[in-house]
């Protein structure tokens, strides 16, 4: 399938036939399953998929592509013609398996829209550039543990499981890629009361990441406050557990603010 590549869509085609097939399987789709696949592209992992599955759902951007791979693979290529980062998720039904090659201009804000449609999925495996994995899978006191590692574990579980050169796709991104698994903590090990609360108390303990947590979060709590949750005041928000971080959105309670759609990375 001959198509020019959109800057506007973050279009990276993955063409490398090895990479596709561990993709495939390390999803191990199976008949019946509905999978939903985001930006199937040209159809590079769609065709391999649907070589194990009855139907497949994908979410398409491009209409040009869109028009391409409904004549080539419908019907049992299910589209949607749209942008993913407004889909409602909660439409195709329950037990969702999503997968796909996500355009990294918009993985960050794409991934805590997935995050609130977390009641709906079994499990995510999503192509992302490399950077945002290791922010993912980071354990604290790792320097790329972030925010984004904070919301994202209080939400799913993570692991990397495939490192992708540029050289795997056309065009060639500037940086390296990597397929990382999510799945839904069901049920959620550590719970927010409110979970816009843990959003803006993890927001603001990493605006600043220098700081210790006695200044990041000096709006939020005392030092007696510190002392009674048995949290250092003096540490830094990169040393804080997902665990300790729900412990102080618990205490400071439910305030209006913007919540887990939000998508600042860092």
């Amino acid at each position: 399938m001959q198509h020019q590549a959109r800057k506007r869509f973050g279009q990276n085609f993955l063409l490398d036939t090895g990479v596709i097939a561990a993709i495939v399987d390390a999803i191990r789709p199976l008949q019946g399953e509905r999978v939903v696949e985001i930006g199937p592209g040209t159809g590079a992992l769609s065709r391999p998929l649907l070589e194990r599955l009855d139907r497949l759902d994908a979410i398409e951007i491009d209409r040009d592509l869109a028009a391409m791979l409904q004549k080539e693979l419908a019907p049992r290529l299910h589209l949607h013609v749209g942008d993913v980062l407004e889909f409602d998720f909660s439409k195709l039904g329950d037990d969702l398996r999503i997968v796909g090659n996500l355009p990294y201009n918009i993985s960050t804000p794409l991934l805590f829209h997935l995050a609130t449609h977390a009641g709906h999925v079994r499990d995510i495996h999503v192509m992302l550039q490399k950077e945002i994995v290791t922010r993912l899978t980071a354990a604290p006191g790792d320097s790329n543990y972030s925010r984004l590692s904070v919301m994202a574990q209080y939400r799913f579980s993570s692991e990397l499981l495939i490192d992708v050169p540029p050289a795997a796709f056309n065009p060639a991104p500037k940086v390296d890629s990597a397929v990382v698994r999510l799945i839904p903590w069901r049920p959620l090990p550590h719970l927010a009361r409110d979970e816009t609360a843990l959003a803006r108390v993890v927001a603001a303990a990493f605006m600043q990441r220098r700081k210790t947590l006695r200044n990041s979060l000096a709006g939020f709590l005392t030092a007696a406050d510190f002392a009674e949750l048995g949290i250092p005041a003096n540490a830094r928000a990169q040393e804080l557990s997902v665990a300790q971080f729900v412990v102080i959105a618990n205490r400071v309670g439910a305030t209006p603010a913007n919540g887990l759609t939000s998508s600042p990375s860092r």
